[in-house]
């Protein structure tokens, strides 16, 4: 029994061995790639987005309390229940 065992998981390690050895070399060419600087992020669009100050923000949580959208929210998306 564990002689079938032992060939068993020696037949599965070369079979997984040949495959990692197919694969192919990586390309030599450089890759067409655009780097973002840190802590800029870009929508996918490609249009930045301008960013906001901390009393806009404040003025958008304001709101959201004031027309009942974050209550809805606590109450549906953030309920866990």
């Amino acid at each position: 029994m564990k002689i079938s065992m032992i060939t068993l998981a020696f037949a599965g390690l070369l079979a997984t061995g040949s495959a990692f050895a197919a694969q192919t070399a990586p390309s030599t060419q450089p890759a067409q790639t655009t780097v973002q600087s840190a802590g800029q992020w870009v929508p996918p669009y490609g249009q930045a987005v301008a960013p906001k100050t901390r009393a806009q923000v404040y003025q958008e949580l304001v709101h959201a309390e004031q027309d009942g959208q974050l209550d809805y929210l606590n109450s549906t998306l953030y309920s866990h229940g």
